[in-house]
């Protein structure tokens, strides 16, 4: 129900929420309620149903216990590869990156901002999400797709029921698919580890 009414543009009704989950009005009310008394959900004057502050809450601790798993795995791959890598995971109709490791020995990287979004049908990232749904593990590349002559290489992190993610890395000029597709896939396999 809170996936529904997040999505919903202008709040919904106790009756398309409860036409949605196949349950009476009755239910839907109760659901409501309890959701209400922990800010999950508010309702305005007109009796619709929107988020409330108290998914806030829960979406600032997910983000930085997510980020602290797949830490190590990140730092691994840029420290290995001299590129910046990154955990990508879909947010609505967008990519969004949500923890990203600077390489520590290279004279020049790309800075790629926690926060960035883009299409899923641009950038290695965006592109190994859609991958990843039809549970293809083989590493995406793009040239220049986000930023002029940078390249990506990333794989989705399967298995993982909870979220859809990819790691990858992005580096100005060019990446050896050959030497890092293989890399970025076993650290989207560890990313995945750490998650489950």
């Amino acid at each position: 129900m809170l996936a529904r009414v997040a999505r919903s543009g202008g709040g919904c009704t106790v009756t398309e929420l409860a036409a949605e989950l196949g349950v009476g009005r009755t239910v839907v009310y109760r659901l409501v309620a309890t959701l209400e008394a922990h800010r999950l959900v508010r309702r305005d004057a007109s009796g619709r149903v929107w988020l409330g502050t108290g998914a806030l809450g829960l979406a600032g601790r997910v983000v930085p216990l997510l980020r602290e798993a797949v830490l190590p795995a990140l730092r691994s791959l840029a420290e290995e590869v001299g590129a910046t890598a990154h955990l990508t995971i879909a947010d609505g109709g967008e990519a969004l990156a949500v923890a990203v490791v600077e390489p520590t020995w290279t004279t020049l990287h790309v800075a790629y901002r926690v926060g960035a979004r883009h299409p899923f049908d641009r950038g290695a990232a965006g592109r190994a999400l859609l991958a990843g749904r039809a549970g293809d593990p083989d590493p995406i590349v793009s040239h220049g797709e986000l930023q002029p002559d940078a390249t990506g290489v990333a794989a989705a992190v399967l298995e993982v029921p909870s979220i859809e993610a990819s790691v990858g890395v992005v580096a100005l000029g060019p990446l050896d698919p050959e030497v890092v597709g293989p890399r970025v896939v076993e650290a989207a396999a560890q990313v995945a580890k750490a998650l489950r």
